[in-house]
């Protein structure tokens, strides 16, 4: 299968593609150093034959949080940007981003899925959009993390990925796809 890891600049889940002998690529603004990782406008390469597209867009001005700090013009690139993804000319398609607007401004995910569900104890609510797809199926069930800090006025719980160290590329690191459901997108959705 030919396979587009739309704004996919880890490569994780080009390479859980490659890895079972898809021709898979990614296609970031931002450059890397692999012989399958286009560096680009995404959308200029829409229409390049693919038979799948597993995209991730932005989410800076799509999450609820992401919009208070966002101008109107912001937030509306954003939503047009993920609506370009989502109607594109692929027989198959699936949009990842965390919970936020597009489950009002499009339409509710497909499935709603946690790093727990494929070996990672990580809690992190991923939403997928899905288009001719099945749902993803969990791989290996763990335990969830603990909390690591529940507030007592509010009771809101806060977890690992919630306090990464200031110094850190806080979005690269929150936004990397974990190596579990980077397996599982290729051994499931690759069978086409």
């Amino acid at each position: 299968m030919r396979v587009l890891l739309a704004c996919e600049e880890s490569g994780v889940v080009r390479d859980a593609f490659i890895a079972l002998g898809h021709d898979a690529w990614s296609c970031d603004i931002l450059p890397r150093s692999h012989p399958k990782h286009i560096t680009g406008d995404v959308l200029a390469h829409l229409g390049d034959d693919w038979d799948l597209m597993i995209a991730f867009p932005p989410c800076t001005r799509l999450t609820t949080r992401g919009r208070y700090r966002a101008t109107a013009e912001q937030c509306g690139d954003g939503e047009r940007f993920f609506m370009e993804l989502a109607s594109a000319d692929i027989p198959r398609i699936a949009i990842e981003n965390p919970k936020g607007v597009m489950s009002t401004r499009f339409r509710r995910p497909d499935q709603i899925i946690h790093p727990w569900q494929f070996g990672h104890r990580e809690r992190k609510a991923t939403c997928l959009w899905l288009k001719n797809l099945p749902l993803l199926k969990p791989t290996r069930l763990v335990d969830p993390e603990e909390p690591v800090h529940i507030d007592r006025t509010t009771g809101k719980r806060r977890y690992s990925l919630d306090y990464l160290p200031g110094n850190v590329d806080r979005g690269r690191i929150r936004s990397r796809t974990f190596t579990g459901i980077a397996r599982a997108m290729a051994e499931q959705w690759g069978v086409f």
